[in-house]
């Protein structure tokens, strides 16, 4: 992927998140609640980039590299 998603202002408030529940986990962080709605607004910001994401495996492709960052970068 040719965008840098993990300076997004969307990624950064998702991993400000992420630090702030005390999830351990970021996948099962991204399937609730706060999790899930920033990573709704990260993946419109990745369309307006122009990163598609209607495949569903481009989606899981995108949602796995979110995890990995999150997991690398924010714990």
């Amino acid at each position: 992927m040719s965008w840098e998603f993990n300076e997004d202002a969307a990624f950064m408030a998702l991993c400000d998140a992420f630090k702030e529940s005390g999830e351990t986990s970021a996948m099962e962080f991204l399937a609730n609640g706060e999790g899930a709605f920033h990573f709704q607004e990260l993946s419109q910001n990745a369309a307006g980039e122009g990163i598609d994401l209607s495949d569903s495996t481009d989606l899981e492709e995108f949602q796995q590299e979110v995890i990995d960052a999150l997991e690398q970068i924010c714990l």
